[in-house]
């Protein structure tokens, strides 16, 4: 039966590192396809993780933050992934994340200051409302937020006459990370710009237990 891998550079055949970053790829394009199509299997996208590479996008990593932070994203996971059609996902992408939680707690949300005073309650009502969509969340940040989150969040887009040889070899872990990241973010982009303001708002973050609005 033909393999689904693609084929090894000549210098690297027979590396197991080699052979398991082109598992790892084929992996998460298999995801990515089926994003398209409005099924995305979390044993696919699990199966990529254990062959994953650390990346400096997570920051020092979300089991390197203080307890107290750990605590705060276990809350707002909870609480901000409440829509009925959603409620898993926090566990299906939870490396992605926890990852881009672990970077916003490391760079201190970028120096961006809390809003909490005018923006709480608003906030809240629309991250756990079941009618309000994304946009509206969106619409909500600030224009130096909307620039430090595209900046900053792991999800870069890559082209796709991008596959020479060097770039394979030095850039392919990267790659398939941040389309994880990519898929992550499209299906749960409410929870994700909820999570991001929540953080900013609970000064990135000074609390066990994200704090909602009356």
């Amino acid at each position: 039966r033909p393999s689904l891998s693609p084929p090894e550079p000549p210098r690297h055949q027979g590396s197991p590192v080699a052979m398991q970053r082109a598992t790892v790829a084929v992996a998460v394009a298999a995801a990515s396809l089926m994003l398209q199509f409005g099924s995305v299997d979390a044993a696919v996208l699990r199966a990529h993780r254990a062959a994953q590479e650390p990346d400096t996008a997570c920051g020092k990593g979300f089991d390197n933050l203080v307890k107290g932070s750990q605590a705060y994203y276990r809350t707002a996971a909870v609480e901000l992934w409440s829509h009925p059609m959603h409620s898993m996902d926090n566990a299906t992408f939870e490396q992605e994340f926890e990852c881009w939680f672990a970077s916003m707690c490391t760079t201190k949300c970028g120096g961006m200051p809390s809003l909490a005073d005018k923006r709480k309650g608003e906030l809240t009502e629309k991250c756990k409302s079941v009618q309000a969509d994304w946009l509206q969340v969106w619409n909500m940040f600030t224009q130096d937020e909307v620039v430090w989150f595209k900046q900053n969040y792991p999800a870069e887009k890559q082209d796709k006459d991008e596959g020479k040889e060097e770039a394979v070899e030095t850039e392919e872990s990267t790659i398939h990370y941040k389309q994880a990241m990519q898929v992550a973010k499209e299906v749960n982009k409410k929870e994700l710009l909820c999570l991001t303001l929540f953080t900013i708002d609970d000064e990135c973050v000074k609390y066990p237990y994200i704090r909602l609005g009356k």
